[in-house]
């Protein structure tokens, strides 16, 4: 198999310095400010981006360590199959998150709703579209019942191989 060399395309400002003041989703976050600061030599590129009310953030989880193919997820007891899970420990450490677009300015992007530690790389951006990204949902398997929850629980030392 060949390699994927993947170069970040800037950072994320936030105000998250460590793992545990984090939420673990962008619903834990709902009013939390950050900014996303492109690479100069990307800002052509996010020509047109504030016509979107919001984006997808793709991004490296930087202070993550190795992996698990078993793990207890955030909002549950019982352990999983990581690719069932969000957890950020993971063989490729990519989040993304949907974040509201708030204001551009030049390569700097105000955003509302961020969920990731101050400093993290960015991958890329892509407008959501809800006619594209939001399927019929008909089952979310092991996270039945557990809506909202993601609002309340902030993250822990699962992003070191240390737990």
């Amino acid at each position: 198999m060949s390699s994927v060399v993947l170069h970040p395309i800037g950072t994320i400002a936030t105000p998250y310095k460590t793992a545990e003041e984090m939420p673990i989703q962008p619903g834990g976050a709902a009013e939390t400010m950050g900014t996303v600061v492109v690479d100069e030599v990307y800002a052509e590129g996010l020509a047109d981006l504030e016509g979107f009310s919001h984006i997808i953030l793709i991004y490296q989880f930087h202070r993550s360590q190795g992996f698990d193919l078993i793990v207890k997820p955030f909002l549950d007891d019982h352990k999983r199959g990581l690719f069932s899970t969000r957890a950020p420990r993971r063989p490729n450490p990519i989040g993304l998150s949907v974040v509201q677009l708030v204001k551009r300015e030049g390569n700097r992007i105000k955003v509302l709703g961020i969920d990731v530690l101050d400093g993290t790389p960015l991958i890329d951006i892509k407008p959501f579209v809800p006619a594209f990204d939001v399927p019929e949902v008909t089952a979310v398997g092991w996270l039945e019942g557990k809506e909202g929850l993601e609002k309340k629980i902030r993250s822990d030392d699962r992003f070191s191989n240390h737990h």
